[in-house]
């Protein structure tokens, strides 16, 4: 028996997962560390966290599973995207890593917008400049911190940073690289063109492969310190967004993924480059060879849940401690009790400025509506929905770029609750599904790590042999009909309260 691991670098913690050749989970293990925010907007964190979860990882999994590490037929890589590691010419990092949520490049952005235009970084990235991208963060290295952009020779992806640690490669691999606004998404090739003109050097960037080639081998060092087999293949693998679309099976046309955790994710499979002429959404290369997608993404989808949770339920979490049940349990089961439009009240879940379809580091969160009738279980329900209405608007954007939605596939958190998987079906007014996979990212990467290691033939061969649908839900047409009529109240909300985000932004800077 083979037996595939996968990492993924997240934003909690990593996490590493084996499985064998049927796709059977055989070990998992998570290590969490810390997010720092030093500043309103800012979010880093510390790549030797990453390495250490990455270590004690890999050691936990081979000790739980006791599989014989020369059985482990080759390694994945996921992680969080755009997340930039700034290497100086001894390959040592010169300080915390910017993360994908952090939003203090908004003049950088305006910056990049300008001096190439909106017309030319379509057709030469696919993609506007947005707070999170990679760019951004190295022209904002260059303006605030330029001692230490002297000294700069590498910049690195969180997973690529992970897997120089592994085998001393220095790669990427072009679902990742998509997402820095330096890859020509078409093409699935560097932009030099991109990169003279906002004078970010070449020389920065490392080769870039497709997410199945080989990239490296672990090294007798790293061997004797995490127990794996010297000489054990590391595949290119994925941004985490690719690595959960291959761990569900979203690797055809007509499939779509909604992924509910911190942030939320509408991705939809495409054949061909596939460009909203607004950039609303993005267009990135997928880790199927000649493959792409569009994804929309929320920056606080589940992270309002949590949010919430942390800040008004604190009856409910002694309860569900009590019970020894989740949380989260407890207050869906509330919010069912609830009807469809949770009386007039509606939620803005733009917690930490918002990506899709807003575009904006000024967005904030808001209730609106309130009136003397609602209680907590309005709130909570309003919370949920004003969730499902962000991840809405990315799938008919999606829908305008005539891309057919024949299925959606649900994970994270919203897949978990029978409740939530309902609600979206009534929201989106389409069939959801689950799968028997709910692993995340690691799975996909481990997947991935099957095709390079030649334990499988392609990822669509793996996924139709691995991933099987658990559990279909159709929308109920009278609460659809409702919901429609909610979320085009919900969508007129943001454009009416744009400019007092606006100034409540600037009054805040001063």
């Amino acid at each position: 028996m083979k037996y595939l691991l996968g990492i993924d670098i997240g934003t909690s913690g990593t996490k590493s997962l084996l499985i064998d050749e049927k796709g059977k989970v055989i070990a998992s293990y998570l290590y969490e560390y810390p997010l720092y925010t030093p500043h309103p907007n800012w979010a880093e964190q510390n790549p030797e966290d990453w390495w250490k979860g990455t270590v004690v990882s890999i050691q936990n999994i081979l000790k739980i599973s006791k599989v014989p590490p020369d059985s482990i037929a080759a390694v994945g890589l996921s992680g969080q995207m755009h997340s930039s590691v700034f290497l100086d010419k001894d390959a040592k990092v010169l300080r915390r890593a910017i993360l994908w949520c952090d939003t203090r490049t908004k003049y950088e952005c305006e910056w990049i917008m300008n001096k190439v235009g909106r017309k030319k970084i379509a057709s030469l990235v696919a993609n506007p400049a947005l707070e999170g991208f990679t760019a951004p963060k190295i022209i904002w290295l260059r303006n605030n911190e330029p001692k230490l952009y002297d000294k700069v020779d590498k910049v690195l992806l969180p997973k690529d940073y992970i897997r120089f640690r592994l085998t001393g490669e220095m790669c990427t691999e072009v679902s990742d690289a998509a997402g820095t606004l330096l890859l020509d998404v078409k093409n699935r090739i560097w932009s030099k063109k991109m990169m003279d003109l906002i004078g970010v050097p070449y020389s920065f960037l490392p080769p870039v492969y497709e997410s199945i080639d080989v990239c490296g081998n672990i090294t007798e060092k790293i061997s004797k310190l995490t127990g794996l087999k010297a000489g054990t293949p590391v595949v290119g693998g994925g941004a985490d967004n690719t690595c959960g679309a291959v761990g569900t099976g979203v690797v055809k046309a007509g499939r779509v993924l909604t992924s509910l955790g911190t942030s939320g994710v509408i991705f939809a499979h495409t054949n061909q480059v596939k460009i909203d002429p607004e950039m609303r959404v993005h267009t990135f290369c997928h880790s199927v060879p000649e493959k792409w997608y569009l994804m929309g993404v929320m920056l606080s989808a589940g992270g309002s849940f949590r949010w919430f949770r942390d800040a008004f339920c604190e009856l409910e979490k002694n309860e569900a401690l009590k019970q020894n049940i989740d949380v989260y349990e407890i207050l869906t089961q509330k919010a069912s009790k609830v009807k469809a439009g949770s009386e007039g009240l509606f939620f803005l879940p733009y917690l930490m400025g918002e990506r899709t379809p807003h575009q904006s580091a000024d967005a904030k969160g808001a209730f609106v509506g309130i009136s003397a009738r609602h209680n907590k279980e309005h709130f909570i329900r309003a919370v949920i929905e004003g969730i499902t209405f962000g991840m809405k608007d990315s799938l008919e954007i999606v829908k305008e770029q005539g891309i057919k939605i024949e299925q959606i596939r649900l994970t994270g958190g919203g897949a978990k609750s029978k409740f939530w998987r309902k609600l979206q079906a009534n929201i989106y007014n389409s069939e959801v599904v689950t799968v028997n996979n709910t692993e995340g990212p690691a799975f996909g990467a481990a997947i991935m790590a099957g095709v390079g290691g030649y334990v499988f033939g392609s990822i669509e061969e793996a996924t139709e042999k691995i991933i099987k649908v658990k559990e279909r839900v159709e929308p109920e047409k009278s609460e659809a009909k409702k919901y429609k009529a909610f979320y085009d109240e919900f969508k007129s909300l943001y454009p009416a309260l744009k400019k007092n985000f606006e100034n409540i932004s600037l009054l805040l800077k001063k």
